[in-house]
């Protein structure tokens, strides 16, 4: 792992770059100033660039939000979300049934795309796990904690309902107090460690960088990602086999912290840097 203070300094390595968005673009209100300078002179070097999110959103809608956020949609090749790639799966998956599974779907109703994304979806949804064919996990509820999730898990596990988690990060920074807050994925690690069946296609699974570089004929020597979460930007790069750099000014910040983590995890960056700027 080696620190580096710009990323201009591996600038000439490197055709593709693999960006992460929040934590490393914007902390989910405001885009960074540093990271649309690196955004520009990274354009300007004629750089491939790429979003690949563990969002819960549909691609398109994380795209439509860039320009809200300050930046060009053009500037990127492509934007693939752990949200699409769930979305495709259980579009393709129950598409032909003539009889609606029922799914219940875990959302916060203050989110302003939580209802948005069952269109499409051939499902009844349903109020009560209970009642439940499958769970549609996005984004956690309204003021609920990890453990008051457990009595709705020990139901599924019983019935053995497979859960799909729309997106797989344990935590994120919350914008307004710079606090790590819980995402979908620490529910769907606690229901997979009860025994429970979950299903990702986010980061660290390799099957959203494919979907989201095969559009060009990828050297991935020439590929890196960028990321502030060991366990999903930086595993991911490393089960998709390109080199990596963290950003300690998301989710890791402290560098004692993130040397245990790396040791106990065996999950090892290429490159560390303090954020995403040039």
């Amino acid at each position: 792992m080696k620190k580096i203070k710009s990323i201009e300094e591996i600038i000439n390595n490197y055709d593709n770059f693999i960006i992460d968005q929040w934590g490393v673009m914007h902390d989910g209100t405001f885009g960074y100033d540093h990271a649309f300078n690196s955004i520009n002179i990274l354009n300007s070097n004629n750089k491939k660039l790429f979003i690949i999110s563990n969002s819960s959103k549909r691609s398109k809608s994380s795209i439509d939000r860039l320009p809200k956020l300050g930046f060009k949609k053009n500037s990127f090749i492509n934007t693939v979300t752990s949200g699409e790639m769930i979305w495709q799966l259980l579009k393709k998956k129950f598409f032909n049934d003539k009889k609606k599974k029922n799914c219940f779907h875990i959302y916060d109703k203050e989110k302003e795309d939580g209802l948005d994304f069952r269109d499409g979806l051939n499902f009844n949804f349903v109020e009560k796990v209970e009642e439940a064919d499958l769970i549609l996990a996005c984004t956690p509820f309204e003021n609920l904690k990890p453990v008051d999730y457990i009595p709705l898990l020990e139901v599924a596990y019983n019935k053995k309902i497979i859960m799909y988690c729309a997106n797989p990060d344990f935590e994120t920074v919350e914008s307004n107090s710079n606090n790590n807050i819980f995402c979908m994925g620490a529910i769907g690690e606690i229901y997979k460690k009860m025994g429970g069946n979950v299903i990702i296609k986010g980061k660290p699974d390799v099957s959203i960088y494919s979907q989201a570089t095969n559009i060009i004929k990828l050297k991935k020597k020439r590929t890196v990602a960028i990321g502030d979460s060991l366990f999903h930007d930086i595993q991911g790069a490393n089960n998709f086999e390109i080199d990596s750099v963290l950003v300690k000014s998301g989710i890791h910040k402290d560098l004692n912290q993130i040397n245990n983590l790396i040791k106990n995890h065996q999950i090892v960056p290429t490159y560390i840097i303090d954020k995403f700027s040039i």
